[in-house]
């Protein structure tokens, strides 16, 4: 399975978080998951990488409201707030992600899942944070909030 395509599982766990109580999205997740593959080592994997997006899900909406202006993540589609969050994730928590690879998936999600302007949206939202985390940063990685700088 593609990287690409592994993204998109992500992207869908996410998007039914918004959706279910804890116990719920756990077994939605699992029925998902085990109907698209039978690879226990994937799902297992599949089900980890949303897990990490959603522990640090506090750090990623605070993220996106001080940069996203005029919006909030309570406003936002939920196909769009989980697209941003999988690619604030990847592009700011996920060392073995580059920003730009994070956002341009991002983008193509939104292409993809999402209606309208929501592709220049999020290239907009994530292109400010990228911008505002390498101001002072070589690596772009060490100014996301509660890590270590």
């Amino acid at each position: 399975m593609t990287r690409r395509e592994q993204r998109i599982f992500v992207f869908n766990e996410l998007y039914f978080y918004g959706f279910y109580d804890k116990e719920s999205f756990v077994r939605q997740c699992e029925l998902y998951l085990s109907s698209e593959t039978e690879d226990p080592a994937l799902i297992e994997e599949l089900k980890t990488r949303a897990a990490r997006v959603i522990e640090n899900l506090t750090e990623i909406d605070d993220m996106i409201n001080r940069t996203a202006i005029g919006w909030t993540t309570e406003r936002m589609s939920k196909v769009d707030l989980s697209i941003l969050r999988l690619a604030v994730f990847e592009a700011f928590f996920d060392e073995d992600i580059p920003e730009s690879v994070a956002i341009n998936e991002a983008v193509e999600l939104a292409k993809k899942f999402s209606g309208g302007e929501a592709a220049s949206f999020i290239n907009g939202i994530l292109g400010k944070l990228s911008k505002n985390n390498n101001s002072g940063d070589s690596d772009g990685k060490n100014n996301i909030p509660g890590q270590p700088g």
